[in-house]
């Protein structure tokens, strides 16, 4: 998703609201961000105990269990605040999160997961892949690296592999390892029911491609085609019943759903939308380079 170009500055993110504050350390996010990533947006029930919790556009999800929560995706540094009260609104306790996980180590996933780390105890869950990206805030990513630190580095309480199951109370989720937008990107399968019915969720992980350059010439990720190939195939095989993803764009969350409507999960049953969006990325990546 990020394919702009990098404008950084130096930003001192001593986060003091809220009782959430970094350690004083200096990193780089960049500057021109789109503004959606930070705007706000209302909280809301995805389906049974899966909430949104993120930004207009950047996804991040609260799953609730009968012994803490879990939450996916922290946004940019900046947003550490606005999930904290939008997971307050929805009426749970924010010192109730125990776990966290991240679809990919790019800032705009993992800008405030350090921050909610202290501020919380929660433990830090990631693919072993995207483990090295996190200790060093994201200055050894193949792509969006080598200008020192884009997000707070954090080291991980668990390191998870294709398949591994993360547990909570009462809920269960799968981890799928879908390497290529960053080495450790991953999606998760998982159930959760309402008073209806049961559904079966997968919070997807969509393969864009962050690079301009060819493939080939990428020296630090040398398996990047491979790996693009293996992810696309492999999510076209999925079965769920409702598709999220990293993004709220990525899965038209603003056709599906306006602020203020109706508890509805069945709106998120798009099928056809998830196989869409699979079959352009699967084009693109064949195109590129």
């Amino acid at each position: 998703m990020i394919k702009h170009i990098f404008k950084t500055a130096i930003l001192g993110l001593s986060l003091s609201v809220v009782s959430l504050q970094l350690s004083a350390q200096t990193v780089t996010e960049p500057q021109d961000t789109p503004a959606e990533w930070s705007r706000a947006y209302t909280p809301f029930q995805l389906a049974g105990n899966l909430y949104y919790v993120g930004t207009y556009d950047l996804a991040c999800y609260l799953i609730t269990t009968s012994k803490g929560n879990i939450l996916i995706n922290t946004g940019l540094a900046a947003s550490a605040s606005l999930i904290k009260a939008n997971i307050e609104k929805l009426g749970f306790k924010f010192a109730d999160t125990k776990i966290l996980l991240t679809t990919q180590a790019h800032y705009d996933h993992m800008g405030a997961m350090s921050a909610i780390k202290q501020s919380t105890g929660a433990r830090i869950m990631v693919d072993e892949k995207d483990s090295d990206v996190l200790a060093d805030g994201g200055s050894s990513d193949y792509a969006l690296g080598g200008n020192g630190s884009t997000y707070q580095p954090a080291k991980a309480d668990r390191l998870l592999k294709d398949g591994d199951t993360i547990s909570l109370g009462n809920m269960r989720l799968v981890m799928l390892h879908h390497p290529g937008h960053t080495k450790g990107s991953c999606s998760f399968l998982f159930d959760v029911k309402d008073k209806t019915r049961a559904y079966r969720v997968l919070i997807a992980n969509m393969p864009t491609i962050v690079t301009e350059k060819s493939f080939s010439t990428i020296a630090g990720y040398p398996d990047i085609a491979k790996d693009y190939a293996y992810t696309l195939s492999s999510m076209k095989k999925l079965s769920f019943d409702l598709w999220f993803s990293s993004h709220a764009s990525q899965f038209n969350l603003h056709r599906k759903h306006k602020q203020g409507d109706r508890y509805n999960p069945l709106v998120f049953a798009d099928r056809k939308g998830y196989d869409a969006a699979i079959e352009d990325l699967e084009k693109q990546f064949q195109k590129h380079p």
